[in-house]
Order: structure tokens, then C-alpha cells, then sequence
């Protein structure tokens, strides 16, 4: 049975996931790559192949992740990128200074209830998120969300709230409240997901499998 890094909602990208296979026989690499690709659906692909160490589980053993949500933004959606954005339609631009003033309550170790759907099964919401960033680009916006892990639609929620800060709708100061409250209702909407993506996992030093995470291996 296949066993990925982590779940991925119906319609949220990945081009990090990691997924350990047992085969039958000994492959090498490239030919197992082209092999799995031949049978695989277009819109996944195969981009390395590598023997992993014994006893390594990609969903166990990786310590970080970097989720990036994509924004589109200006007067009308661009239909080349709407399968890879959420395109804000808006009367006024984003403000982006607000968004990244509303950031700081969010980073570190939380509990994160109030930024999680109501089906999410994690045993505990307390998570730690390193990083959030608000990169301008050619068509838009990317926010970039660097965390050990993270909850069901936690990222989503957070862009969700984050775009209300932008369109003027909610405080840039108010998400200390919000998070602390721990209430799914007092956070914002959850953003589609199509915009989003997972970019990059890292896992512990141990197996070899990526570089070292800049944040340490272990809350």
C-alpha cells in the first residue's frame, strides 16, 4: 500500500509529495520512474525515483512543510491559471500591508481550533507555524505558510481570513482574538482549493531524504 507525506483536500496541488511504494523486485530508479509514469494519469507525475532507507515512513518521519496558496488578482480572472489560483475579485486592491501587520499572532506553537474545519481528525490542534509570507507576483499575490504540520484546511482558513483583512472586512489586529477563541466561527472563510499547493517537505536529518530543516526536527 502506497504511503504518501500527508493528505492533500480534493483539489489542492502538490509538487512535494512524497510516496514510499514496496515493489516486488529490485527496480533501478529511472526505469521505475518511467514505468509508474506509463500507467499514471496525466495530471501526476513521477519527477524522482530513489531506494529508500529501511524503516523510513514519509508521513512519520517528515518534521516541516511548505504550503504556498496562490491569489490572482486585477479586474478579471486569468483562465490560463484559474485551475492553480482564487482569483479576489475586488473594487479596491488588496492590502497587502495590513495582511502582513495581521500575521504575527498566528506564528509559533498554538492552538490552532479556530483555524480548523469541523471534520478535521488530528488528535490535537496544537500546531507550530515557523513562517508566513506575502510575496507580490506578476498577476497576484503568493502566501507562502511554513509549519511542522498542519490541521485540516488550516491553510485555507488562515488565506481565507487573511483576504478579509486585505478587502478591509475584519482588523489586522484581531487575529490574536480570533485564534485565541479557539471557535471555527470567529476565523474567516475558507478559501478554495485550488490555490493551493504543497511546495516542499522536510524530514528528519536521519534518512538522508532532504536538506536539514532550518527550524530543527522536533518541537
Amino acid at each position: 500500500m502506497p504511503q504518501g507525506t500527508g493528505r492533500t483536500d480534493a483539489g489542492v496541488h502538490a509538487r512535494a509529495q512524497g510516496v514510499l511504494i514496496q515493489t516486488s523486485r529490485v527496480w533501478e530508479p529511472y526505469r521505475l520512474l518511467a514505468a509508474l509514469n506509463a500507467h499514471l494519469p496525466k495530471d501526476i507525475r513521477v519527477v524522482a525515483a530513489r531506494p529508500a532507507p529501511e524503516g523510513f515512513f514519509p508521513r512519520h518521519h517528515a518534521v516541516a512543510k511548505r504550503y504556498i496558496y496562490r491569489l490572482g488578482l486585477g479586474p478579471a480572472e486569468d483562465p490560463l491559471a484559474a485551475a492553480f489560483r482564487w482569483h479576489v475579485h475586488q473594487a479596491a486592491p488588496l492590502d497587502l500591508t495590513a495582511m502582513t501587520a495581521a500575521i504575527p499572532p498566528l506564528l509559533g506553537s498554538h492552538d490552532f481550533s479556530s483555524f480548523r474545519c469541523a471534520d478535521c481528525a488530528a488528535k490535537t490542534p496544537v500546531r507550530t507555524l515557523h513562517g508566513i509570507r506575502i510575496l507580490p507576483v506578476e498577476g497576484g499575490v503568493e502566501l507562502v505558510f511554513e509549519g511542522s504540520s498542519f490541521l485540516m484546511h488550516q491553510v485555507r482558513i488562515m488565506t481565507g481570513t487573511l483576504v478579509e483583512v486585505g478587502r478591509g472586512r475584519r482588523q489586522a489586529d484581531s487575529l490574536g482574538e480570533v485564534l485565541a477563541a479557539r471557535d471555527r466561527t470567529r476565523a474567516g472563510l475558507t478559501a478554495p482549493p485550488e490555490g493551493l499547493c504543497l511546495e516542499k517537505v522536510w524530514y528528519e536529518a536521519r534518512w538522508g531524504m532532504s536538506e536539514p530543516c532550518p527550524w530543527g526536527e522536533r518541537d
